[in-house]
């Protein structure tokens, strides 16, 4: 069952106490696109009147921004040490910010998911083990923290064990949904982890959590959940195919009936053009020629040609084969060819590193590239680039071409998932489209795209109306709460 957020129906009446469960939450932790998407959920659905708690682990420095204080102790769920629950704030909201704090887990150096030398953290089956453990505790034992909640929503692999736990205590529990962002990222363990873990000896089964001769917590989360979500209805559809469910297709179209696609959306006030703090020139769909003022001061500060006359291309990202950055290397030729400059700013696989930098330095002036994640200069380029690329194998829902449609930069991107479900190519509409796609995953079928939007770029009126389409978009998160919101009312109306 697909659901649209924008055929979503009118909220349920009454409120709901929800709980969150997440590896990452903005401002708290932010790896990617993940962390964007629970608070900006959580916010809107506090918003509509309900009470929701993000859960999420107590990493280095995160209790002191969300001024967190000690609110229950759990004694030792997992065998790992004295382990307490904090309770604070998102900061900027009002929803509520719990932590599990266990220091031999969680006060370490490195981020959320790899350690300081760039690998996944050993215990990383404790650390996430243990944050679904805690989770399932809040969920069967809501009086412990003031009241019962109405609906556990987990997030990916990380929190995939709390239906599972959930299921194999048995008795009274909240419903449970699961959001999947990337299915790729399976959470996969040896079944060795099960003993640690408390997780029955049974539930290592094709229907349990047995996955290819591995423990899974996705496949418990995809398996135990009352609900499964995820972030754009195309995505839905492909992961049910052997071509893009990973592995988990059959249970997927066997659970076809719970599964539902609900287009992300952003946070509208973070990515307004009109008063981000990170651009030099503010600006709206009224007043688009202030925006080459942006373009000019983003080439100065990349080291790029001051040349406003030339189309300026942007990605901002992980680089992984996922993304298709072989594709955008290969496009390189076809996009100096017509004139344009190129801007990346992103982090991942080292051959994609190398190759990015040696671009860069071979065509100085015409390209430029910035290693890492900087947030303010993600902004810049997502404002300053006159078109952005996305040229994505696959794409759950995607966020970043959503952020750069609402800043008038017009999305060049591949027509899978989510891209799909937000961009509409513009020769194929020409009245109605939002910024140019293409299907085949090759640099060719990328540089045919990037020609057409040179082409379009050079008629000015033609590409002022198409970024004025882009920026009349409403991707705000409110119809796509409401979709939410009738997942869990299903959810519950079934019963547990």
């Amino acid at each position: 069952m697909m659901f649209d957020a924008g055929h979503a129906r009118a909220y349920p009446p009454g409120p709901m106490r929800i709980l969150q469960v997440a590896s990452e939450a903005v401002p708290l932790c932010k790896t990617g696109g993940l962390a964007d998407v629970v608070t900006a959920l959580a916010t809107a659905l506090q918003r509509g009147g309900d009470e929701v708690v993000v859960l999420l682990p107590a990493y280095p420095g995160v209790s002191e921004r969300a001024d967190a204080r000690p609110h229950l102790e759990l004694g030792d769920p997992l065998g790992c040490g004295p382990t307490r629950l904090l309770a604070g704030r998102l900061p900027g909201s009002d929803v509520a910010a719990w932590l599990v704090e266990c220091d031999p887990l969680y006060a370490r150096a490195g981020g959320p998911y790899l350690g300081p030398d760039g690998r996944d953290h050993p215990d990383n089956h404790l650390r996430f083990g243990l944050l679904a453990r805690v989770a399932a505790i809040l969920g069967a034992h809501g009086v412990l923290v003031g009241a019962p909640f109405d609906i556990v929503h987990v997030h990916d692999w990380q929190a995939g064990l709390v239906p599972g736990y959930l299921a194999w205590w048995g008795g009274t529990r909240p419903p449970t949904v699961i959001t999947v962002h990337n299915l790729h990222f399976a959470g996969r363990f040896d079944p060795s982890v099960m003993a640690a873990l408390a997780i029955p000896p049974s539930a290592y089964a094709i229907e349990g959590i047995e996955f290819y001769g591995s423990a899974s917590f996705l496949k418990a989360g995809l398996y135990y959940a009352d609900r499964i979500t995820t972030v754009s209805p195309t995505y839905a559809t492909e992961i049910r195919t052997p071509a893009g469910g990973e592995g988990f297709d059959g249970l997927l179209r066997s659970r076809a009936a719970s599964l539902h696609g609900i287009l992300n959306g952003i946070d509208t006030k973070l990515w307004d053009p009109a008063r981000d703090p990170h651009l030099p020139v503010k600006f709206d769909v009224h007043d688009l020629a202030l925006k080459d003022h942006v373009k000019l001061a983003l080439q100065s500060e990349l080291g790029l040609v001051l040349d406003a006359g030339a189309p300026l291309f942007g990605m901002v990202g992980r680089l992984a084969w996922q993304k298709g950055i072989d594709l955008l290397l290969a496009a390189i030729p076809r996009l100096l060819a017509r004139g344009g400059q190129l801007a990346v700013l992103g982090s991942g696989d080292d051959a994609l590193e190398a190759a990015l930098q040696r671009a860069a330095e071979q065509h100085p002036g015409r390209i430029a590239y910035r290693w890492g994640y900087d947030d303010p200069l993600a902004h810049r380029i997502v404002a300053g680039a006159d078109a952005f690329v996305m040229p994505s194998r696959y794409e759950p829902c995607g966020l970043t071409q959503l952020y750069a449609m609402r800043y008038g930069t017009v999305p060049v991107v591949r027509r899978t998932g989510g891209l799909a479900d937000t961009v509409i190519d513009l020769d194929s509409h020409p009245s109605t489209g939002t910024g140019l796609s293409f299907d085949p995953p090759t640099g060719t079928a990328l540089g045919d795209a990037i020609d057409r939007a040179v082409s379009a770029w050079t008629d000015k009126p033609r590409w002022h109306a198409l970024q004025r389409r882009g920026m009349a978009q409403d991707f705000g998160w409110e119809r796509g709460a409401a979709a939410y919101r009738d997942v869990y009312a299903a959810a519950r109306h079934e019963g547990v």
